[in-house]
């Protein structure tokens, strides 16, 4: 079973910056795309931001985008998640996935006021 590893989430106050990292474990399939989704208390699942490992094509939910930049390090197999401009509605368990087939565990952001 492939598991990728969340890391970097936390506590922090509106308008501040958090960056989730997300490693996948091996190569040993071809992963077309990874990406992070959220779900906050009592919300369904949604997507945040997906790159493609070949092509670095990039896609944002209207939410983030522009406050939220995906990047990835093709040597390490991990993406990073930038989070600036933080509200406290991005408050959430941040998951992340590989071909939206494999998931992490999740990783706990909290923004306060």
């Amino acid at each position: 079973q492939v598991q990728p590893v969340e890391s970097g989430g936390g506590l922090v106050e509106a308008g501040g910056s958090l960056t989730l990292s997300c490693a996948a474990p091996e190569r040993s399939f071809s992963m077309v795309s990874m990406g992070w989704f959220r779900q906050a208390p009592g919300k369904e699942r949604e997507f945040v931001a997906n790159i493609f490992w070949k092509t670095s094509n990039t896609a944002y939910a209207p939410s983030v985008r522009g406050r939220f930049t995906i990047s990835k390090d093709n040597t390490e197999n991990t993406v990073y998640l930038r989070m600036n401009d933080l509200k406290p509605e991005d408050t959430a368990i941040y998951y992340c996935n590989i071909d939206r087939r494999f998931w992490g565990q999740g990783t706990q952001v909290t923004v306060g006021w």
